[in-house]
């Protein structure tokens, strides 16, 4: 009875409430139903114009809890990304609303346009993934190269530096697995010897 309730209420809330399924053409964000039981959804945002992301669609997981909404639903992204903020490995994002700044007036389109916000503005002092927040402050435009490069490779963005992309080869070529390969050059500023010496120690 209680998983009926839940999923009453649930449904409740994304019909009624500001929490329906939508797509927006004006920012180009979507959610998606995944089950029957409204437990889990899929979103889908743009990369920013002016930004690294720009081109790139990013799809995310979206569960939600059985306190919903009183608090907040838990976001990871599915879709791999360069970001300070997002683990380039798990997709877990460090967003004050996904967790002790939620509000239950808060709706899905809130969390989508606050990750598009946090595309165009990285927090590297507070950041998710270290390696990613050290280039972003250490060589900016490393970090600008990288993340398109990542947009292109994993989120269907334009190519991206040509110069990057003859390393990946390179490095594949030797047998190394292309995932692997951009993860190494990316972690090791595009060195192709000191991320060969990552690849063949792992």
């Amino acid at each position: 009875l209680n998983t009926l309730l839940s999923a009453c209420l649930l449904k409740l809330c994304f019909f009624v409430w500001p929490f329906s399924f939508f797509q927006t053409s004006k920012n180009q964000i979507k959610v998606d139903l995944v089950d029957e039981n409204f437990t889990e959804l899929k979103g889908e945002i743009a990369g920013p114009p002016d930004t690294p992301y720009e081109g790139g669609r990013y799809q995310l997981e979206i569960k939600i809890p059985e306190t919903y909404p009183f608090n907040p639903p838990k976001v990871r992204f599915i879709t791999k990304i360069w970001h300070p903020n997002i683990s380039s490995v798990t997709g877990a994002i460090c967003l004050d609303i996904l967790k002790d700044q939620w509000a239950a007036a808060m709706t899905l389109r809130t969390v989508l346009l606050s990750l598009q916000a946090l595309l165009a503005a990285a927090e590297p002092d507070d950041p998710q993934d270290a390696v990613v927040a050290n280039q972003y402050k250490q060589n900016p435009e490393m970090f600008k190269q990288t993340a398109r490069l990542w947009s292109h490779v994993y989120a269907g963005a334009p190519v991206s530096s040509p110069e990057y992309t003859r390393k990946i080869d390179k490095l594949c070529a030797m047998g190394f697995e292309k995932n692997a390969v951009i993860v190494a050059l990316s972690s090791k500023s595009w060195d192709v010897e000191t991320a060969t010496e990552l690849l063949l120690s792992n």
